[in-house]
């Protein structure tokens, strides 16, 4: 617990700092999500970023790996896999019916706080693939059967499973029953063994869950997303979690003093106090992060971050898929894609604003890091802006 010396300095720091320019939350933000040095977050393991997080964006899997290396400076791809394998977090559909890491104790009571508006609204993507409830139970069920007993199956076998208990799984099919078993908390997404995402029983996986109450789990929500991503707003909470608008507002009732509220530029905004110790100088750091990392995913609101004329080059064609993005400051500057071969990792680096050459060079060592990460030598190729 903090002492009351510390309580008494956030107060201070509270009480004079209620009102934030937008340069102040941007440099308040990029400390949060843990790019700069924070007050008191250290985290200095898998388990720890996650848990600072409360989720991770992941359906790529490569990005989620990157997000986590690079909020460990050091560690390499095997550590981090490493990790994973020790059950210091998992990945799994919690929210809006995307893949997160989460942390493996709290995957179970995430997925029916915030699992259960997607689950309930799944009726009509089924009668598009035209399958029915019973046959995505049946699904679950042939999954958990197969699985049970500490089985690890790639998804090639879960679907061969499948089709063997003559469950069809040909188009979009497969990916449906194998998400619902996941979003039921039957299955969840254990390490890649190799290139193959392998998949396992969630309560074999994990067997001495976490289990808070609702309103618990809906304050410990509030307070990891509002502490990890803040300074930002309530809209942003509900977009991030899928809570509907009312469930968000007692979410932050129930983080209480945990959290407390500032303006940005004149919109109410919430935060974590211990934030506003963080310095807020606008500091000219540089980044390389994956295409699907909070710094832009934990938001419906990036216009702190993302200039509105370079969003087509981060999302082109609004389809999605996000582009690996370089960073200035806090706000995107580049796009970077990378492709690994049996000798190095060659990087193309698009720049999106002028950048000079002592930047450039600044971008080139953090791609340096990125290629230690995966233990390959760094090849780089610049593109015209």
């Amino acid at each position: 617990m903090a002492t009351s010396g510390a309580r008494t300095r956030t107060a201070a720091a509270s009480a004079r700092s209620a009102e934030l320019t937008g340069a102040e939350a941007l440099a308040l933000r990029t400390t949060s999500l843990l790019l700069r040095p924070h007050p008191t977050a250290r985290p200095t393991d898998v388990a720890g970023v996650v848990e600072w997080f409360g989720a991770m964006q992941a359906q790529d899997a490569a990005s989620g790996m990157w997000s986590l290396g690079l909020r460990l400076p050091g560690w390499t791809h095997a550590d981090v896999q490493a990790a994973l394998e020790r059950r210091e977090a998992l990945r799994t559909w919690p929210m809006r019916g995307t893949v997160h890491l989460v942390p493996s104790q709290d995957a179970r009571w995430m997925l029916e706080v915030t699992g259960a508006r997607i689950l309930a609204a799944a009726g009509p993507r089924r009668a598009i693939l035209g399958l029915s409830l019973e046959d995505v139970d049946r699904a679950a069920d042939v999954l958990g059967g197969a699985l049970a007993g500490g089985v690890r199956m790639t998804r090639s076998e879960c679907l061969g499973t499948l089709n063997a208990a003559g469950i069809d799984t040909t188009g979009q099919r497969g990916y449906h029953l194998i998400w619902y078993a996941a979003q039921r908390g039957v299955t969840c997404i254990a390490p890649h063994v190799g290139t193959e995402q392998t998949f396992t029983l969630l309560d074999e996986w994990v067997p001495d869950p976490h289990r808070p109450d609702r309103d618990e789990a809906l304050g410990i929500l509030a307070l990891r997303y509002f502490r990890s991503h803040g300074p930002t707003t309530r809209k942003d909470f509900a977009g991030w979690t899928g809570l509907t608008a009312a469930d968000a507002k007692r979410a932050i009732a129930v983080a209480g003093a945990a959290l407390t509220t500032v303006t940005v530029d004149g919109v109410e905004a919430v935060v974590d106090p211990a934030l506003l110790d963080a310095p807020r100088e606008p500091v000219d750091d540089v980044h390389t992060l994956p295409g699907f990392d909070e710094y832009l995913l934990g938001y419906k609101d990036r216009s702190l971050m993302l200039d509105a004329a370079h969003k087509q080059a981060i999302i082109p064609g609004a389809n999605g898929v996000f582009q690996s993005t370089v960073v200035r400051g806090g706000r995107v500057a580049g796009t970077w894609k990378r492709t690994l071969t049996k000798t190095k990792v060659k990087v193309a680096v698009r720049p999106l604003v002028d950048l000079d050459v002592a930047t450039r060079a600044r971008v080139d060592a953090a791609l340096e890091a990125y290629a230690a990460f995966v233990g390959l030598p760094l090849a780089v190729d610049w593109a015209t802006a």
